[in-house]
């Protein structure tokens, strides 16, 4: 669906951002992007709707070269919401905003107008229908990014950093709206320095160092391996930090809190 094929990237300034990295992301799956900054992955997801064009190397949407299709109508198809909102905001009210995309891709006022509606009551704005976007806190213009977006039902959803500003009540939203598009269908790619968000949802995980692809494997099997974490400067989930503790196998790892509860009840009743 999504095909990077020996991609290589060469910032205007010199700088190799991808260095021929070479992946397949498939329909319905849930993907994240994980490392340091300067890793190379925002850089990644913005040949994913032709903001950035390869240098050397092809990619592929919906099996179709991003270089001869336009921004507009790969993001369609893969609807992006990036780290820093206010380089994604820029009408004068939360309702025109979400109106935009919508009509820019030709849906009719009725559909319109229900998209609106929806997209701002379930992410809690509406009660600033009429407010410029520019008046709402971070975590504010964090979901109305989201919800803009989401209005026009993309194929693929990419969220680069989207628990940033967001408290635990959001976060847990986010996390539902994340699994309720899986059971769609949809693909969603998360780049995400927050790893106790990533972890319980175990998605396939992409590690990226230095603009190239340093693994790629379950979210289990990723941050269960001291190797990749000490290479890529990331951290263990506390979950896994736990399960090491208590000197449980990789084998067994705890998913949620709930795994875990249920495994220290079970002991506590054994013992």
């Amino acid at each position: 669906m999504i095909e990077f094929n020996e991609v290589s990237y060469i910032h205007p300034t010199g700088v190799k951002a991808l260095d021929g990295v070479s992946i397949r992301f498939r329909q319905g799956e849930l993907a994240a992007i994980v490392g340091a900054n300067g890793a190379g992955k925002t850089t990644l997801i913005k040949h994913m709707n032709g903001l950035l064009k390869p240098t050397e190397g092809t990619v592929k949407v919906f099996g179709q070269d991003t270089t001869q299709l336009s921004v507009a109508s790969l993001s369609r198809k893969v609807g992006i919401v990036f780290q820093n909102s206010d380089h994604q905001l820029f009408s004068d009210t939360v309702e025109h905003e979400v109106e935009f995309g919508l009509r820019n891709f030709g849906f009719s006022e009725d559909v319109v107008k229900q998209r609106v509606e929806w997209a701002l009551r379930f992410f809690g704005l509406d009660g600033y229908a009429n407010t410029s976007p520019m008046m709402l806190s971070g975590g504010e213009k964090k979901r109305l990014c989201l919800a803009a977006v989401l209005a026009w039902d993309p194929d693929v959803l990419v969220l680069d950093e989207p628990t940033v500003g967001q408290d635990l009540l959001h976060k847990e939203r986010l996390e539902q709206i994340i699994r309720l598009l899986l059971t769609q269908g949809k693909t969603v790619i998360l780049v995400s320095h927050d790893i106790e968000f990533l972890w319980p949802l175990q998605p396939r995980t992409i590690v990226m160092s230095r603009g190239k692809i340093l693994a790629d494997r379950p979210a289990s099997k990723v941050f269960t391996d001291d190797s990749i974490l000490v290479a890529a400067r990331l951290i263990r989930p506390q979950l896994v930090e736990l399960a090491q503790r208590l000197k449980i196998g990789d084998e067994e790892v705890f998913d949620s809190i709930y795994t875990a509860k249920r495994w220290i009840l079970n002991k506590s009743v054994c013992a």
